[in-house]
């Protein structure tokens, strides 16, 4: 006979893990001198992280894999340009702009992840991760700050492609196409209750659609904008301890 299980399935970097390290680092190193261009450092390294997204997906689509870092490694100098900044390499040094990225690497889990997935855990769920990312970096951001994340819990959207697949269909298995959702669903008993938690709307509302229960936080996006993506949330919450306590209160 099998007996229910709970899973919850989280999002890693934005929802586990801030961005905090990777933007007080831009502050520390080029603040001042993107202030006096009217640019604030938070503003700028949004935009450079989202202009590299968009370039790893347009090369992706077109079958063409550049490892995310040489793209965001790139695009540096174009979105200094970009913020208006006519000459960015006078602003700024390669050096700089690596000190830069490499704090990317270095993100810490939010102040609260530990206790809410401690929490979780006692009140019997089973935490997984699902990232695009791969396993050894993602896994780092828990190994640092001293958090059992199992390997085998931690699961990277690659490790669901073919060779075949991923070269006729590159975003075939990389979130949010459904091909990153359905096979972590698989992984369950169909009884089981399975949940999945973001801060990004766009992938906790594909999961959703995939056939998972959702649970947004707020704490990265502040706007869920929810009328854009035609889903309802189990549970909306504004800080990891809060979501989790709704959780356990929804699946009980």
């Amino acid at each position: 006979m099998h007996v229910s299980k709970k899973h919850i399935v989280f999002d890693v970097v934005g929802t586990c893990v801030s961005f905090d390290v990777f933007l007080n680092t831009i502050e520390k190193i080029l603040g001042p001198r993107l202030m006096q261009h009217s640019v604030n450092s938070k503003v700028f390294g949004f935009a450079w992280m989202q202009a590299s997204e968009l370039e790893s997906l347009m090369l992706h689509m077109s079958k063409r894999s550049v490892p995310y870092k040489e793209v965001f490694k790139a695009l540096f100098y174009r979105v200094l340009y970009l913020s208006g900044i006519e000459e960015p390499r006078s602003f700024a040094t390669d050096e700089e702009r690596d000190i830069c990225q490499d704090a990317y690497s270095k993100l810490e889990l939010r102040p609260d992840c530990r206790a809410m997935m401690e929490r979780l855990r006692s009140n019997g769920f089973t935490i997984w991760c699902l990232t695009t990312g791969d396993t050894e970096r993602v896994g780092g951001y828990f190994k640092r700050a001293g958090f059992d994340m199992p390997a085998e819990n931690l699961v990277s959207c690659h490790q669901f492609m073919k060779h075949e697949s991923a070269l006729d269909f590159p975003l075939a298995m990389v979130k949010p196409s459904m091909g990153s959702y359905q096979p972590m669903l698989q992984k369950f008993g169909s009884e089981d209750q399975k949940w999945f938690v973001a801060a990004h709307m766009w992938d906790v509302s594909a999961a959703v659609k995939a056939g998972f229960r959702g649970a947004y936080c707020s704490v990265y996006e502040k706007e869920s904008c929810i009328e854009l993506f035609d889903t309802k949330m189990d549970v909306t919450a504004n800080n990891l301890l809060e979501l989790a306590d709704s959780v356990i209160a929804a699946a009980s």
